[in-house]
């Protein structure tokens, strides 16, 4: 960031998701979500193998609608008229809804988690995680659960130490 504003430029990436999660792939690709203005998401329509949607993971600034485009006879791209989403102007629902939470609602519900102080064992976390989220009205199953802890991970707001999971206050959402 201090490189974009001493030198007045635009630095764009392209990472590629875990196939499991949809998160950005090691440590570089989660610091670069975190540093991130806007995070959009490229993927094959399910409907048509020569379309490819365009929707944004995540913005800073204000929202757009979703668009689709596909490579035309000259390699060129252009947008894919008459392309018809199954959902028109929404994004496919998220399988981890723990994303669309802010970063007031995953402070909250960590503060719950580790009122106690750091929490030993993996099912001891989770069943503490699980817990403290539906205090703040958001419930997740099991498997929900495991994905929450892997997503807090890459995001930092957690850390596993010494056999312990600890919360980190100073995390950049």
């Amino acid at each position: 960031m201090e490189w974009t504003d001493k030198f007045q430029i635009h630095i764009h990436t392209v990472l590629h998701l875990n196939k499991s999660d949809d998160n950005a792939r090691g440590h570089v690709g989660t610091e670069l979500n975190n540093k991130a203005e806007t995070v959009l998401q490229v993927s094959r329509s399910k409907t048509d193998d020569t379309v490819s949607e365009v929707c944004a993971a995540m913005i800073r600034a204000a929202e757009f609608d979703p668009f689709a485009f596909r490579v035309n006879d000259y390699g060129l791209p252009e947008i894919a008229s008459g392309y018809v989403f199954t959902e028109p102007g929404k994004k496919a629902k998220d399988p981890y809804p723990y994303k669309e939470l802010t970063e007031e609602q995953h402070r909250e519900a960590l503060a719950l988690v580790f009122a106690n102080g750091p929490i030993k064992g993996c099912r001891n976390f989770e069943a503490a995680l699980k817990s403290g989220y539906a205090a703040c009205g958001h419930s997740y199953s099991n498997n929900k659960v495991k994905g929450l802890k892997t997503f807090l991970d890459n995001k930092g707001m957690i850390r596993y130490e010494n056999r312990e999971y600890i919360y980190n206050p100073d995390f950049y959402y």
